[in-house]
């Protein structure tokens, strides 16, 4: 793309002062692992596609089905049946096409993880199962590389950077994973479609600052309650 039409695209964050050309080059010049093409998949998608950066992979293995619709707002009727990192390429394609994206269409397993990861500078939690968020966890703190956590159930969410310039990681939070019978899901529970698009939105804003070389707080998870509108912040 001509060098004009970039700062066109972008100018609304060059503009921020905290950014400008140089934060800038650094988002494009970033690359971006997602694992996970759902309810929160979908925002950090947006808006990291949206914001420039450079290469963006998406690791998932289901496909589009109805039920998806009301909450993951990348995929469409149109896509129903069809894999969510296909849709997720279509999107892609229609909003930033200067993106190098990288659809990974397999379910990340111990064996496979290592290699998967390692391309990339930042790594986004947005799967919905404990032992591939554990899984995540242990790849990152093994490749030093930071780990962005999110998580939705109901009205709530939770948000949290690990293992960033020497942070704690997942477990000095939860030192161990939950049964899975303990574990309430979105498949049984349901979830509210705003919801995963405030924690997703969180969450890029985590990533973005990371690439532009901001400061981010680390040590810290935060509780977002949307049925009461209640903020907290724990350290750990």
């Amino acid at each position: 793309m001509k060098e004009d039409l970039i700062f066109e695209r972008y100018s609304r964050q060059i503009f921020i002062e905290e950014i400008g050309v140089v934060g800038q080059r650094k988002i494009m010049n970033s690359k971006v692992l997602i694992v996970g093409a759902g309810g929160l998949g979908s925002p950090v998608l947006q808006y990291l596609a949206a914001a420039g950066i450079g290469r963006i992979a998406l690791v998932d293995f289901d496909q589009v089905e109805l039920h998806n619709l009301n909450r993951q707002v990348i995929h469409s009727e149109n896509q129903l049946h069809v894999s969510k990192t296909k849709s997720a390429a279509d999107y892609i394609n229609q909003h930033n096409s200067t993106i190098d994206f990288q659809p990974i269409q397999l379910k990340l397993e111990a064996d496979n993880a290592t290699e998967v990861l390692a391309p990339y500078d930042i790594i986004v939690d947005c799967c919905d199962n404990f032992k591939t968020r554990y899984l995540l966890n242990e790849t990152c703190v093994r490749l030093n590389k930071p780990l962005v956590y999110g998580s939705i159930y109901g009205f709530e969410g939770q948000l949290a950077v690990f293992n960033y310039q020497g942070s704690k990681h997942l477990l000095d939070l939860f030192p161990t994973a939950p049964s899975p019978e303990q574990v309430p899901n979105c498949d049984k529970n349901g979830v509210l479609g705003p919801l995963p698009g405030i924690i997703g939105s969180m969450m890029a804003m985590q990533v973005l600052k990371m690439a532009a070389g901001l400061p981010v707080d680390c040590n810290q998870l935060t509780l977002v309650d949307t049925y009461h509108w209640r903020f907290t912040k724990l350290s750990f």
